[in-house]
């Protein structure tokens, strides 16, 4: 009945990107049925990854990851695993074979987050976002293209600057948790307890640079993938547009987000977009 315990695990992929994002499980959505639940066994492999490192203070940290990056050593390698995350995600690594190296940059940027606070070089900074975000998009890419080595090689720079682009904005939207509650200063060369609007604007601007180079991505990327994308594409866009016209000390005061009114607005908006052929 291995079959049923695969289909267990789905579920709890898909469980676990519906309570911790409900705007990139719209976004999930929306895309093609045929590769919907590969996106959600991504997901939720790196949200646990994430959560360890950002939330369970109370326990072991170290010793929590360390026993996760074990599981998934086994659980790719022997291709089950009894954590349901684990199991469908190396699914999806095994359906598409997604490489060995772009998991381990992920979990080494994960690694970082339990004991650096600092990034005081674009060499490091870049080099935690390639893990933490770019991979991720690259992963997801391999899904989206079905094996397509010619169309992932194409698109990879996009879907990596696209993983950028959304990592930064929630660099940006968090500022507050990770200053205050976490100690950790991610943008190179920018005093955060004292950002100022000069601060900001260049970091958007970095942001806004990256999202255009996503988008030509986006626009090539197979029919199954284009909608869903384009959605997350556009809900962080206005995230970004949010966070342009916040003061900088309201942006390291408080957490800004977009209403799920505006989110409804702007899944319209993206449909309409998609179905007139305007992406």
């Amino acid at each position: 009945m291995k079959a049923l315990f695969d289909q267990v695990s789905f579920e709890c992929s898909k469980n676990v990107t519906k309570a911790y994002s409900t705007s990139f499980s719209s976004a999930v959505k929306m895309l093609a049925p045929s590769i919907r639940q590969d996106i959600y066994n991504i997901y939720g492999f790196v949200r646990f990854a994430d959560e360890i490192v950002d939330t369970f203070h109370e326990y072991d940290k170290e010793q929590l990851f360390l026993l996760f990056e074990e599981d998934l050593e086994k659980a790719l390698e022997n291709k089950i695993s009894l954590n349901p995350v684990l199991n469908s995600f190396q699914h999806t690594v095994n359906k598409y074979a997604i490489p060995k190296e772009l998991i381990t940059a992920f979990m080494k940027s994960m690694k970082l987050d339990l004991y650096k606070n600092e990034y005081t070089t674009f060499d490091e900074y870049n080099e935690y976002i390639y893990g933490s975000a770019d991979v991720v998009g690259l992963m997801c890419l391999k899904v989206f293209v079905n094996g397509n080595d010619v169309k992932y090689e194409e698109l990879k720079e996009g879907a990596m600057r696209l993983g950028s682009a959304f990592q930064k904005v929630n660099f940006l939207r968090d500022l507050k948790a990770d200053h205050d509650d976490l100690n950790r200063t991610y943008f190179p060369n920018t005093d955060l307890s004292r950002l100022d609007e000069a601060s900001k604007q260049q970091i958007i601007q970095e942001i806004e640079t990256d999202f255009e180079a996503g988008f030509q991505g986006i626009i090539k990327l197979p029919l199954e993938a284009k909608f869903g994308v384009y959605t997350a594409y556009v809900y962080y866009k206005k995230l970004l547009s949010k966070l342009k016209k916040t003061p900088s000390l309201e942006i390291k005061n408080t957490r800004i987000r977009v209403p799920d009114y505006e989110k409804v607005g702007l899944l319209a908006k993206c449909y309409l977009n998609y179905r007139l052929n305007l992406i």
